[in-house]
């Protein structure tokens, strides 16, 4: 992955995509009706539940040609919620929590919902 890089007064500031996907998926992880991120076997088109801890497995982070973030997300989404609301939710709640924490623009999240699951 490409790092973000930013300019101040007092030097250069880069942050790793790897970083604000781990923090975008962990702002997910909070929102109501994701049950996580979602491994795609591109091979066999099969979606499988990721574990934490290789959760930005699920995430694609990429800076456009004007400083501005792009995120992907592939997720799973519990059986029985409004998925047009979660995804609504996720959205607003990763592109303001990740703009105060980088200090970079998000342009765009998309989310491609890959299954359902039933939450015990």
């Amino acid at each position: 992955m490409k790092s973000s890089s930013m300019n101040t007064h007092i030097g250069n500031i880069s942050i790793d995509s790897e970083v604000i996907a781990q923090y975008a998926g962990s702002v997910a992880y909070e929102c109501f009706g994701i049950v996580g991120m979602a491994g795609v076997n591109m091979k066999e088109g099969i979606a499988t539940l990721l574990k934490k801890e290789t959760m930005t497995r699920g995430i694609t982070v990429n800076m456009t040609s004007r400083n501005l973030l792009v995120i992907d997300f592939h997720v799973i989404v519990s059986y029985g919620v409004s998925i047009p609301a979660v995804c609504d939710n996720l959205m607003q709640s990763v592109k303001y929590r990740v703009e105060e924490f980088t200090g970079i623009e998000v342009e765009k999240i998309n989310i491609f919902v890959e299954g359902v699951r039933l939450i015990d």
